[in-house]
C-alpha cells in the first residue's frame, strides 16, 4: 500500500499489528497528511504541539463530528457533555470541581489503599503461579480504584467494565450498527444506575466521604453542575479512570517482560521508577489518537485549511518523532527528558494524571520487588482498536525469589 493513500476510516488489514511502522511512514512521507474524507492526520510532535496549544482556534466541542456519527442517540448526550468534549467556559467550570478531589494531597492519601490493593493481588498471583494479568491485576487495580474515590459498591464494579468498553468503544474512527446500539443502552443502564447511587447518597447524608468525587460532585449539582452534567461526569470518571489506566499497566509489563534488561536495572534501581512510567507511556501510549476542529481557517504547515477541519492527533507518531526523542523506538526506562504526549497537554491535560502515575509506580514497583521473573506464556491478544492501545488477554507465569 503506498502510504500516501492511507485511510484511517479503512486501515490496512495488519494495520493494529504493526500501527507504529504505519505512523512512522505518515511522519517520514506524509506528515500533514489529507484523510480521504477531508480531515487530516498529523503525525509529527511539533503538528501536535501546536494544536494542543492553541485551544482558542482548535477546539474540542465534538457536537458537529458527533452529531453526524451517533444522531440523537444517548451517545451523543454522553459524549458531548463529558468533560474531555467541551470547551471553555464550560470546560473550566466543570474541570475546576474535579480538581477539588484530584489535589496533589488527596491523592497522596490514595497511597495506602492502592497498596493494600496490590498486595492482595500480588498474594494471589504468588498461589495461581499462571494466570491473566489483565483480568486478575491490571483491570481489577483501576477499577478498583476508581470505583472507591466514587463510592461504588465492590459488588456492583463488574458492571463497569462492559458499560465502559461499549461507551468509549463507540469512539473508534469507524461505528458499527451494533456498536451505536450496545454504547446507547450502556449509556441509558449506567445512567439510571448512577441516579440510583445519587438518589441514595443525597437521602442518607452520613455516607458521604470527603474523599468521595462523587460527593464533591452531589455537591456541585444545581450550582455548578446541572443533572445532566453530574451523570455524565461520573460516567466519564468511571470509564477514562480505569481504562486508560488497565492499559498502560498491561503494555507497561509486557514491555518490561519484553526487554529483560530494562526488567531487571528496574528491579535493581527502584528510584528509576518514575523514568519509567514515562517511558512505558511514550513507547505505548494507551490513548493513541486525539481529535480538534478549527474554529476559523488556519494553517497546518504550510496549507491553508477551512473553518470546520478536523484533525487526528496521532499520539503514538508524535511519540515517536526522531526530531523530538533520540533513537525512538528503542526502549529505555532512563530516557530523560521524556516530554510526551500520553497525557496530552495544554487545558486538557489529563485531570488523573496523578492518580495513573501513582497506580502505575505502586504497582510495578511491587510486580518488581515480589517477583524474580515474569514470564510470557504466550504471545498477549492485542484488541483491534485504534483510538485505544488495548492488551485484552495476557498470560503470565510468575517466579519468587
Amino acid at each position: 500500500m503506498h502510504i500516501e493513500s492511507f485511510d484511517l476510516y479503512n486501515p490496512p488489514s495488519d494495520f493494529v499489528n504493526n500501527v507504529y511502522k504505519y505512523y512512522n511512514l505518515l511522519r517520514e512521507k506524509s506528515p500533514i497528511h489529507k484523510n480521504p474524507d477531508g480531515s487530516y492526520i498529523l503525525t509529527t510532535y511539533k503538528d501536535l504541539i501546536g494544536v494542543y496549544r492553541n485551544f482558542k482556534i482548535w477546539s474540542s466541542n465534538k457536537k458537529t463530528e458527533f452529531g453526524a456519527k451517533f444522531g440523537t442517540s444517548p451517545l451523543f448526550e454522553h459524549h458531548t457533555t463529558s468533560l474531555v468534549f467541551v470547551d471553555p467556559p464550560d470546560h473550566t467550570r466543570i474541570r475546576k470541581i474535579f480538581q477539588q478531589a484530584f489535589t496533589p494531597k488527596s491523592i497522596l492519601c490514595l497511597e495506602k489503599d492502592i497498596s493494600k490493593l496490590v498486595d492482595g493481588y500480588i498474594v494471589m498471583m504468588h498461589e495461581k503461579k499462571k494466570f491473566d494479568f489483565v483480568s486478575d491485576f491490571s483491570f481489577r487495580l483501576p477499577v478498583d480504584v476508581v470505583c472507591g474515590i466514587l463510592g461504588i459498591p465492590s459488588e456492583d464494579r463488574h458492571l463497569i467494565r462492559d458499560w465502559a468498553h461499549k461507551i468509549l468503544g463507540a469512539l473508534e474512527p469507524k461505528l458499527t450498527s451494533k456498536q451505536l446500539d450496545e454504547g446507547s443502552f450502556a449509556v441509558v443502564n449506567f445512567k439510571q444506575y448512577l441516579k440510583d447511587q445519587i438518589k441514595f447518597r443525597k437521602t442518607h447524608k452520613d455516607i458521604n466521604k470527603a474523599n468521595e468525587i462523587l460527593s464533591i460532585l452531589i455537591e456541585a449539582e444545581g450550582l455548578e453542575l446541572s443533572e445532566t452534567e453530574l451523570l455524565h461526569q461520573c460516567i466519564f470518571m468511571l470509564n477514562a479512570g480505569h481504562e486508560t489506566s488497565t492499559n498502560m499497566l498491561s503494555h507497561g509489563l509486557n514491555e518490561l517482560v519484553d526487554h529483560r534488561d530494562q526488567y531487571k536495572l528496574l528491579q535493581k534501581e527502584p528510584s528509576r521508577i518514575d523514568t519509567a512510567i514515562d517511558e512505558i507511556l511514550r513507547f505505548q501510549p494507551p490513548i493513541q489518537i486525539n481529535n480538534r476542529r478549527c474554529l476559523e481557517k488556519t494553517m497546518l504547515g504550510d496549507i491553508m485549511v477551512p473553518e470546520g477541519t478536523s484533525v487526528h492527533m496521532i499520539i503514538a507518531g508524535a511519540n515517536r518523532d526522531p526530531s523530538q526523542f533520540s533513537e525512538p523506538e528503542t526502549f529505555d526506562i532512563l530516557r530523560s527528558p521524556n516530554r510526551h504526549l500520553s497525557f496530552g497537554l495544554g487545558i486538557h491535560i489529563c485531570a488523573g494524571i496523578n492518580l495513573a502515575r501513582l497506580e502505575a509506580k505502586v504497582a510495578f514497583l511491587r510486580l518488581m520487588s515480589s517477583f524474580r521473573e515474569i514470564n510470557l506464556l504466550k504471545k498477549p491478544n492485542v484488541a483491534n482498536r485504534i483510538r485505544f492501545r488495548e492488551i485484552k488477554e495476557m498470560q503470565i507465569e510468575v517466579s519468587s525469589f
